[in-house]
């Protein structure tokens, strides 16, 4: 029998879960609420390109055409890119568009019986004769509803869109004070970029938060109007954002994303003598830091500025918070036309600083789009976890007490495009029979230790759930829960030094 596999999103993690789930025989029904795939990159800034170099973010099948020879392809580089995947394994005909699931909700085991299972699902199979999912999806075009049945649901909404985090403020100290327009960047980042355009144009703008689309936004307000109306970025605390990926000429793939360099951390399950090499490798990790904050420092002038992190880079990397800073971006500062003020909070008042304007650049409430998803109170809760932790996710794909569904794309690391990839292919092969989950107790223990391990180097960031300082490792489990050998390179030098990528893991 055939079975049903319901994705819920059509970005890059949901195309890649459609394709892989097709690989092994599987029906999947895409739903997406946009008329569209892309995920983020379908509304991007106008000036948003590539953070990561172009060899780490591909698919291991589906390399980039020659025609592309920037290392940062711009947004619609990347969109074209993605889109000729789709097509080129022709993911569209699985995907609904337009189409929104509101809600899911698992028919067949009571709570209580749930509650009491030992292994994932009651017996550890992905799939059960007695359990189904159903999927509440509203068409946005006619406004109808329609429930579907399907066997196993992969949650692929991302973090990064969808429900905006916007700052809660104290009785008429909010955005009712204030007379100007006050957006969210993902209303600015969904206008037609003539349209975003003339909404800056001629306007004093504040923008709220320090991360990547904050920076761009502030490039785009001083491209339209200059020093005459200089833009405010608000932020907390600086952050250690990259003018490039050559620190002091080595390559910083090299430092952060071989197996080598994770030798220096403390790894969730890592035994008695890679705990023991951790410690000692202590002051080179720390020279390793102190090495990139150095050249950071230099090339952007961060004292001048009074912009120097008091926390490490090992930290930011650690938390994927690592992004480059736009090029001129402290130029702009110098010549006033962009200011920067630090402060640890703010509100409306209608004698403050004199402004047309004001963006949230202040992220998205990631977990709480994942929790609204269910309709059982039980699994909100399951999902959500204890409020002091991060969302408690096996592997970062399986939330050991819901059976039947993944969760792909929640959990960061510094290439998103091929943590997902490797992740679909897990999660295919566990579909497919390969292996079986161990019992839920193991399962929530390895939870635990990836916790200690976050809470250790991401410190108050860890609930963004980043393995972006240690994918190789991470990389080594989903390899041996298939079967496959995690050693990829060739040769010793090779293995220890040379950085992984999407590349590395294509099956030989």
């Amino acid at each position: 029998m055939e079975r049903k596999v319901g994705i819920i999103g059509a970005g890059v993690s949901g195309l890649l879960a459609c394709k892989y789930a097709l690989s092994k025989g599987f029906h999947p029904i895409v739903f997406e609420s946009q008329s569209t795939i892309g995920g983020v990159w379908t509304n991007a800034l106008e000036t948003t390109k590539l953070q990561t170099p172009k060899p780490l973010y591909q698919f291991s099948d589906f390399p980039w055409p020659p025609s592309v020879t920037q290392d940062f392809p711009d947004k619609h580089l990347v969109f074209d890119y993605v889109k000729a995947y789709a097509k080129h394994f022709d993911l569209l005909q699985h995907i609904k568009f337009n189409n929104k699931a509101s809600g899911i909700e698992y028919e067949g085991h009571r709570d209580e019986e749930i509650r009491r299972w030992s292994l994932w699902g009651g017996t550890g199979e992905p799939f059960s004769s007695m359990g189904k999912w159903k999927l509440i999806v509203q068409d946005l075009n006619t406004l109808s509803t329609q429930i579907y049945q399907v066997d196993f649901v992969i949650i692929c909404v991302g973090r990064f869109s969808g429900l905006p985090n916007i700052p809660e403020f104290p009785p008429n100290k909010g955005p009712e004070a204030f007379h100007g327009k006050v957006v969210h960047s993902m209303e600015y980042a969904a206008m037609e970029d003539e349209k975003a355009a003339e909404f800056i144009k001629g306007k004093r703008v504040v923008v709220v938060g320090f991360q990547k689309s904050a920076l761009d936004i502030a490039m785009e307000c001083c491209a339209a109007n200059g020093a005459e109306n200089p833009c405010t970025v608000l932020y907390r605390r600086p952050r250690w954002n990259l003018p490039d990926y050559l620190p002091w000429g080595f390559s910083l793939a090299h430092m952060y994303l071989s197996r080598f360099s994770e030798l220096m951390v403390h790894k969730p399950g890592e035994g008695f003598l890679l705990g023991l090499l951790a410690t000692f490798l202590a002051p080179l990790r720390w020279a390793y830091s102190k090495f990139v904050e150095s050249d950071i420092k230099r090339k952007l002038h961060l004292a001048k500025h009074g912009m120097v992190p008091t926390h490490s880079f090992l930290n930011e990397i650690s938390s994927c918070l690592i992004s480059t800073v736009p090029q001129n971006f402290y130029d702009k500062v110098e010549d006033g036309e962009i200011k920067l003020k630090k402060s640890p909070s703010f509100s409306f008042c209608h004698n403050g600083i004199l402004v047309e304007g004001v963006f949230f650049a202040t992220g998205f409430k990631g977990e709480k789009k994942l929790k609204d998803i269910f309709v059982s109170k039980t699994f909100q809760n399951f999902i959500a976890g204890s409020p002091d932790a991060a969302i408690p996710l096996y592997r970062e794909c399986i939330q050991p007490r819901i059976p039947q569904l993944a969760v792909i794309g929640y959990s960061e690391s510094v290439v998103n495009l091929y943590t997902s990839e490797i992740r679909c292919r897990w999660l295919a092969e566990l579909l497919d029979g390969t292996f079986k989950l161990p019992s839920i107790e193991t399962m929530e223990e390895d939870v635990r230790q990836w916790e200690e391990y976050l809470k250790k180097y991401s410190g108050g960031n860890f609930k963004r759930k980043c393995i972006g300082a240690l994918h190789v490792w991470y990389n080594d489990q989903l390899c041996k829960d298939m079967g496959w050998s995690p050693r990829r390179k060739k040769g010793l030098f090779a293995e220890l030094f040379e950085p992984y990528g999407p590349l590395d893991y294509v099956p030989s």
